[in-house]
């Protein structure tokens, strides 16, 4: 799509349908199709859920991370001279990537146990995603509710749980005294590395202790807005005897994790699990923050705001064979996801194709390197504004579209 000069505005088009110009001048038209018909699109049987091949999965990522850990131990160590250490050194952070991506696919599957989309057997769904969760320190039931308002709000500048991102005027005030010196020099490439190592390390911690770039909880004590205080904003008062399942699950691995230092070392613990569970932290931050972060994708308030339109709001990219491969396309249909989550991860491939005939331009996708997207998104989409009801991404970096000038 292209367009005219840049704008934050929106033009009525039809009665129903809007248009604004994303962060790359292209003219954004807002969708104009409903749920139903995106619903009634999907075949009847890739709902159909199977326990037998969902449990496939788990055990075969299972078997990947031991498998890993007894070939680095009994064939790759011993074969490599102790004084190698360079050699040594690349041996065991190839053992601790290869584990934290199989550890990442259980971390999706376990997501698939919260959607209900693993079996149709809720109390199955249910226990083994705390089991998996758990295991990753993930308070399951906690994530799983929280999880759910963001399905539920995805696109909504008010209401959406995780990467929203802040408004103009937000944005500026987050920067406080710093503001008139940015307006006027912009971002360095320094300060936007800075800001995504810290974003890649610390941002799935940050989520879960205190909704980073999530809905903002007026009036709320900011130590209450986290996953592990059954009584805070987060949550129903219904929620409140999961969300203690969901921490006593957390204390549990962590006694777990002291029984294994004990028993089989720091090393083992570090590369065994601590430095997997680092790369997982990372590839969850990675890919949640691509899926809702593009230069086309629009945000939207209260007025012009529909469940169909928010689900839109999210983008398919690729990451070659990991993607399809380990992390369960995850990363490759995760449009279809937010459409209809209840669809498993093994049927969503030809289901997306199936609403991607319903969405036709809507529909977005992006092929290109995944690393390349992370720095061009980081530097490109870094607040939001716009009329109407319609607020597209923006930046101070001079990437793409100015800001304030008027649709043509």
């Amino acid at each position: 799509m292209s367009g005219g000069p840049a704008s934050s505005a929106t033009t009525e088009t039809t009665a129903t349908q809007k248009v604004a110009v994303d962060a790359r001048g292209n003219v954004f038209r807002v969708p104009d199709y409903t749920i139903k018909d995106i619903l009634s699109a999907i075949p009847k049987d890739c709902y159909k859920r199977s326990l037998a091949r969902s449990v496939s999965y788990v055990v075969r990522d299972v078997a990947g991370i031991l498998v890993t850990m007894y070939v680095t131990r009994h064939w790759v160590s011993p074969a490599l001279p102790p004084d190698w250490r360079a050699a040594r050194f690349a041996m065991w952070a190839v053992h601790s990537y290869v584990i934290g991506l199989f550890s990442t696919g259980l971390w999706v599957l376990a997501h698939e146990c919260g959607h209900q989309a693993f079996s149709d057997h809720g109390g199955v769904n249910d226990f083994l995603g705390w089991l998996l969760h758990s295991y990753l320190l993930v308070p399951y039931f906690s994530w799983k509710y929280s999880h759910s308002k963001h399905h539920k709000s995805t696109g909504h500048i008010g209401r959406d749980m995780v990467f929203l991102p802040p408004t103009k005027e937000e944005f500026w005030a987050q920067r406080g005294w710093r503001a008139d010196l940015d307006e006027i020099t912009a971002d360095s490439p320094v300060r936007t590395l800075a800001e995504l190592v810290f974003q890649q390390l610390g941002g799935w911690i940050a989520h879960l202790f205190t909704n980073v770039t999530g809905q903002r909880y007026e009036g709320a004590p900011r130590w209450k807005v986290n996953h592990f205080w059954p009584s805070g904003p987060l949550f129903e008062k219904r929620d409140f005897a999961y969300v203690v399942l969901s921490d006593l699950g957390v204390i549990a691995q962590c006694l777990v994790l002291r029984l294994w230092y004990r028993k089989l070392g720091g090393f083992s613990l570090a590369v065994d699990w601590f430095l997997p569970y680092l790369w997982v932290n990372h590839w969850l931050v990675f890919i949640t923050y691509l899926q809702h972060t593009d230069h086309t994708l629009p945000h939207y308030d209260s007025s012009e705001w529909t469940f169909a339109k928010g689900a839109a709001s999210t983008i398919d990219r690729k990451l070659w064979f990991v993607g399809p491969h380990i992390f369960h396309d995850i990363i490759e249909t995760h449009v279809l996801h937010h459409y209809c989550s209840r669809v498993p991860f093994y049927h969503a491939r030809r289901a997306s194709a199936a609403i991607q005939r319903v969405m036709g331009a809507h529909y977005r996708r992006c092929d290109d390197n995944m690393w390349k997207s992370l720095w061009t998104v980081a530097r490109g989409c870094q607040y939001v504004e716009g009329d109407d009801g319609v607020l597209m991404f923006r930046n101070v970096n001079g990437q793409g579209v100015g800001t304030g000038q008027k649709l043509a």
